[in-house]
């Protein structure tokens, strides 16, 4: 059976690396073999739980691996042959090696390459649950976007590549343009293949989740409300948000009941804005939450009798359902206005913006030669209907 698998991430700050951490604790405790692995490139995982982590798993306690992936050393082992390449192509046409070396690498790539470390973990079947402290959730959401690039490169590109290197070759000698060797163009493709295997981990619903962390602070919740609907557009579950240091009851000090008045406001606020999905909540503690027993105490505030690796929701973001020839995709984008999504539609590609998202849905190849007949966005839903023109009302 696939591991259990929950990815944290958040705002810079809020204490997602703390929660990641508590989290793994209580699993092993339970006795999951568990193992928590930071993909941030600003890593504080070793900080937390008091043990110095490198690129592979170390044993902190019974049933307990971490590691820390290093992004660059992962993006050498996954890139180093393209980026070679690319580089010679870049400084064969006039660039200078320095910015031909730049460019070869696009941004946020290393990051992307440390997630792969989930699909080998999947792979090995070593651990009964993988936790992952995420970079901050404009790095990620970024990052969760790149596999819809590589989907478009296989279907796209890879299926001609042979032949166009064939036929290509006359003129790049002619024009002294180097063109990759075939090995190196099945290194690109098995690359590109690992990363949609990982993109089907994390969409498998049944095992993989991502969880929110945020503070009770109202910039911080509006940052993770427009993560909540990028998710969703992606088709990515999220099945618990987390509301981390909350100001206790017993804090009566004058100066902090302003703070657990506005706190208590922005606590309901979050309680409606993403029900159904469960809000989980830990108090601010008297000291920094760091090693075995801080991480204890917040895995008790969060989970109390909740087994932490459960799935605790699990409601789908994209549905698909066809009818008497009427086709209906539904996609749930939460806290979007009406006047936020537009569809754009280029055969079997249909693009969906929502605000400053955007994200390409392949169609079936039924829907491709059609186009939608309606949309409308209703209760945080976005729907699309493809009417068959062949099929005509009784």
């Amino acid at each position: 059976m696939p591991p259990r698998t929950i990815l944290y991430t958040g705002k810079g700050g809020v204490g997602k690396t703390s929660v990641a951490a508590a989290t793994a604790r209580r699993c092993a405790a339970s006795g999951s073999r568990t193992v928590i692995l930071s993909t941030d490139p600003a890593h504080s995982l070793s900080d937390s739980l008091g043990v110095e982590l490198g690129p592979d798993p170390v044993e902190i306690s019974d049933g307990l691996w971490g590691q820390e992936v290093l992004a660059e050393a992962e993006m050498r082992r996954n890139w180093d042959r393209v980026s070679a390449w690319m580089s010679g192509l870049l400084q064969s046409k006039g660039v200078d090696q320095v910015r031909a070396e730049e460019l070869s690498v696009p941004p946020g790539l290393d990051e992307l390459f440390s997630l792969l470390q989930i699909k080998r973990h999947w792979d090995r079947g070593e651990f009964d649950a993988v936790i992952v402290d995420c970079a901050p959730s404009g790095e990620t959401l970024r990052l969760l976007g790149y596999p819809e690039i590589a989907r478009w490169w296989v279907r796209k590109v890879f299926p001609w590549n042979r032949t166009l290197l064939g036929k290509a070759a006359p003129i790049a000698r002619a024009l002294e343009i180097p063109l990759p060797e075939p090995e190196l163009m099945d290194e690109v493709e098995h690359l590109i293949q690992n990363l949609l295997a990982m993109d089907e981990i994390l969409r498998d619903h049944d095992h993989c989740s991502i969880r929110l962390v945020m503070n009770p602070d109202r910039m911080v919740i509006n940052e993770a409300r427009r993560t909540f609907t990028h998710l969703c557009l992606f088709g990515y579950l999220t099945d618990a948000v987390i509301v981390n240091r909350v100001f206790p009851d017993d804090v009566e000090d004058s100066y902090f009941a302003g703070w657990r008045e506005r706190q208590a406001a922005q606590l309901e606020a979050v309680e409606e804005g993403f029900s159904p999905v469960p809000v989980l909540t830990a108090r601010y503690f008297d000291r920094e939450v760091i090693g075995g027993e801080m991480h204890s105490r917040l895995a008790e505030d969060l989970y109390g009798d909740i087994d932490p690796s459960g799935l605790l929701h699990s409601g789908m973001a994209r549905e698909v359902s066809t009818e008497d020839g009427r086709t209906v995709i539904r996609i749930r984008a939460p806290f979007t206005e009406k006047g936020d999504v537009k569809l754009q539609q280029a055969g079997e590609e249909l693009l969906v913006r929502v605000g400053e998202a955007r994200r390409t849905i392949m169609l079936p190849s039924g829907l491709a030669r059609r186009s939608p007949t309606r949309a409308s966005f209703e209760n945080e839903t976005l729907e699309i209907v493809f009417e068959d023109p062949n099929v005509t009302e009784a």
